[in-house]
């Protein structure tokens, strides 16, 4: 964890400048007021530079962003001192781009939100380090936003959604079940004991080559996988869900990873080709572990929705269960996540793919929950962090455990 109050404290005075030439390209008048809220968010926390203007009734005034994709793609994943030398090379020019598009002033904003947790601590630092800057010359409150929260509200902004709701939130860095009671408050009923979907994914991809694959060439493992699922058979090779035996709601995903990398190189043997070459089964085995991944998934999810219909936690018909993050624009895994609400009597809502992965968008928007529910909106920056690693809510993960409720088998017919 680490103290940010004396980096900014320490900003040499260029930066400082800048800033100032900054504003003033907008014409920035300090004493200028108005009514409406509207909040500037600013997302960093890993390989994406992002910003957008939302105002209080979800209308979404600007946005830009800047993918890495390409750039990671090289290096076969993300290289943090590289997302860092990014970031500070685009952010002030996305910034700039959200604004403009919004024909917005910097002075027409009521505050701005910022990505502070969790996420890579040298991408999280360059956006914490300008929006303080900013919210130095524009003298408005900063809200500091956690990164899984804003995935969790961002359905909020589409759907007319009450507290409580179950989240699913399954990305590259992230994988928990909790229950939304509030703005700020959730109960995490389970997690990745390891790695997540999406680096797991990944990880499969790069093991497969498919940044070769003339199809793939240019998309990110997770959805090179989908792509190539869609000509395999996922019933080649029999890959078991992990952790079938835990009565929880917890995630595993480095054991699938162990168990695809075995195969891939037993093929390799059979097909007598060299590590780094296509397999001819490539498709097969896309099929097979996103069917294993969707499968692990949607029993995990079930459990939790019993979980919290047992406790009361959640209304017992007409239940919400939200799939958020980079790995639900995953179709097919969406599909399996229908087989269980439809089996539960509750609705799945997703936010769109674009809003799925990380965006400007959902860090506004949760500036602006904040801003409406008065809850972690701060005058005075001094002593603000960005934490790397950071929980969501309340662990409630080992009750969840202990009332070990057994999952009916459904059908994963996809």
């Amino acid at each position: 964890m680490l103290t940010l109050h004396k980096a900014a404290a320490a900003l040499p005075k260029p930066s400082r400048i800048r800033m100032c030439e900054f504003l003033r390209s907008f014409g920035f008048d300090p004493g200028k007021l108005f009514l409406h809220k509207l909040i500037l968010g600013i997302e960093t926390s890993c390989d994406d530079t992002a910003a957008a203007v939302v105002d209080e009734s979800g209308k979404v005034w600007g946005e830009a962003i800047h993918s890495q994709t390409e750039v990671h793609l090289k290096t076969g994943g993300i290289v943090p001192p590289v997302a860092q030398q990014l970031h500070r090379e685009n952010i002030q020019r996305i910034v700039k781009e959200a604004l403009s598009t919004s024909k917005i002033s910097p002075s027409e904003l009521s505050a701005i939100a910022t990505t502070v947790k969790p996420g890579l601590a040298l991408s999280l630092g360059v956006g914490l380090s300008f929006s303080l800057r900013l919210v130095d010359q524009l003298k408005i409150p900063f809200i500091p936003i956690h990164h899984m929260e804003a995935h969790a509200l961002t359905i909020r902004l589409l759907n007319k959604v009450e507290f409580p709701f179950l989240v699913l939130l399954i990305s590259g860095g992230h994988c928990l079940l909790a229950l939304v009671r509030g703005v700020s408050d959730f109960l995490l009923l389970g997690k990745s004991l390891d790695i997540a979907p999406g680096d797991m994914l990944d990880k499969v991809a790069r093991r497969l080559s498919l940044i070769k694959h003339p199809e793939c060439s240019t998309m990110s493992g997770g959805k090179a996988i989908e792509h190539l699922a869609k000509q395999g058979n996922k019933l080649h090779f029999d890959i078991k869900p992990p952790m079938q035996r835990a009565k929880n709601c917890d995630f595993s995903f480095t054991g699938l990873q162990h168990v695809t990398d075995r195969i891939i190189t037993q093929k390799e043997k059979e097909e007598g080709i060299q590590k780094g070459q296509i397999l001819s089964s490539a498709a097969h085995i896309a099929a097979a572990v996103q069917h294993t991944t969707a499968c692990h998934i949607a029993k995990r999810t079930h459990r939790a929705i019993l979980f919290c219909k047992q406790r009361d936690l959640l209304p017992q018909s007409n239940a919400v269960l939200v799939a958020s993050g980079g790995v639900a624009s995953n179709f097919y895994i969406r599909k399996a996540l229908e087989i269980v609400t439809n089996a539960t009597q509750c609705t799945l809502l997703c936010p769109p793919p674009r809003l799925c992965t990380d965006n400007g968008i959902m860090i506004a928007w949760n500036g602006i929950e904040r801003l409406r529910a008065g809850v972690g909106v701060l005058y005075n920056t001094e002593g603000i962090r960005y934490e790397p690693k950071c929980p969501l809510g309340v662990d409630i993960s080992e009750e969840v455990g202990e009332a070990a409720i057994k999952v009916p088998r459904l059908k994963m017919e996809i």
